[in-house]
């Protein structure tokens, strides 16, 4: 077979790359995906009780990028999800990140005043406080509210999900559940936050459907790679697997879900419920209050975290450690090696942690500043 281009992975980089590729310059595509499916860790399809889930965990689109959000809008219609997660605390459900509406519902009346006027006097309203920096607090209250926090929603939670405590982690991860200082309980405050009205998958094939694009699934492409004739290649998988494990394996956490059906309307108050300390799963997830599907039952998917083990389980995220970055930095080295031959891109490629619209919005920038250039040129 003879393309221009082979894009490895079929998920929002190599598609929104291909369909670039395909639309603007006009030159053919092969998209070699090993799994049965295009759409990557965003993959939805219709359970056997005919409810939209999420096969690899509860992705909730949200961007502020004018940009991203119209590229996309160009393969979906949409449907307007303000994501809102309750977390377990001391038997009561309460919003998270953590805001003064969790402190009235877990602290008397008296002192939780009392708490939110310290606030006010060190902290904007609407500030958003990483909660190790507020066990640093000079004041007290501030202090014995962050250290609260700390035990009750942060630490159970991230040991779960990284087997790791929040000190050793980067301080990117720790910063992503701060205190909110606010009564706004949405877990996102971007300008754009949506579902893709029919799904992610019907979008995919949306973006894939052009004559010049192909895909081939089930297919590991180092298998196939050399009975194909291309000009250049988009990698989209892990960056250590393509260098044959060189400077070793690049660690990630993994994640299994226990898929179940009920009956009933309704299963708990939100879309989402994190269990930081009791159980060994992290959270629940109930999709028909996500995708605002209107079906009789509900479909629930309680969700374990675990280490990642090559050819049993999927690679989810990348471990944010000293050691870690240090071998991407050796392989990331090789990559520049190639550099008008290879272009990698992705959460693992990059070994990185890319929420989807920032995928997106990366595919896009390279397209622009690495691919057109080069097409430009030649």
């Amino acid at each position: 077979m003879k393309v221009d281009w082979l894009i490895v992975g079929a998920g929002f980089s190599g598609c929104v790359i291909a369909e670039r590729i395909a639309t603007q310059l006009g030159e053919r595509v092969l998209i070699v995906e090993s799994r049965d499916h295009i759409g990557g860790n965003a993959y939805d399809y219709f359970d056997e009780n005919g409810v939209l889930v999420h096969k690899y965990g509860p992705h909730l689109f949200h961007t502020n990028s004018k940009k991203v959000w119209e590229y996309l809008s160009g393969f979906t219609e949409w449907t307007p999800y303000y994501h809102r997660v309750l977390a377990v605390v001391e038997g009561k459900k309460v919003p998270v990140p953590f805001n003064l509406n969790s402190i009235n519902a877990l602290y008397p009346t008296c002192h939780s005043a009392k708490l939110e006027e310290h606030l006010l006097n060190n902290y904007s309203f609407g500030d958003k406080i990483p909660v190790l920096k507020m066990i640093e607090h000079a004041n007290q209250d501030i202090r014995s509210l962050g250290n609260y926090i700390y035990r009750n929603v942060f630490l159970g939670y991230t040991v779960k999900q990284w087997d790791l405590k929040p000190e050793e982690l980067d301080s990117s991860v720790t910063a992503r559940v701060p205190f909110s200082f606010s009564r706004d309980d949405r877990y996102f405050k971007d300008k754009y936050q949506a579902l893709p009205k029919y799904g992610y998958t019907n979008m995919f094939k949306r973006i894939l459907k052009h004559k010049d694009i192909k895909v081939l699934l089930n297919t590991d492409y180092k298998e196939v790679f050399k009975e194909i004739e291309y000009k250049r290649m988009v990698y989209t998988g892990p960056i250590d697997l393509f260098f044959d494990y060189k400077y070793g394996a690049l660690p990630y956490r993994s994640l299994t879900f226990d898929f179940r059906f009920h009956q009933e309307g309704d299963y708990q108050e939100a879309g989402q419920v994190n269990y930081p300390n009791e159980f060994d799963f992290t959270r629940i997830t109930e999709y028909k209050k996500i995708t605002g599907q209107c079906v009789k039952g509900t479909t629930i998917a309680i969700e374990y975290p675990e280490a990642y083990k090559a050819g049993v389980n999927e690679p989810y995220y990348p471990i944010p450690k000293k050691e870690n970055t240090e071998i991407y930095t050796l392989y990331k080295q090789e990559a520049q090696q190639l550099k008008g031959k290879v272009i990698f891109a992705g959460r693992l490629a990059e070994y990185k942690y890319y929420n989807m619209d920032q995928v997106v919005a990366r595919a896009l920038h390279l397209f622009e500043t690495e691919i057109t250039p080069s097409i430009d040129k030649s």
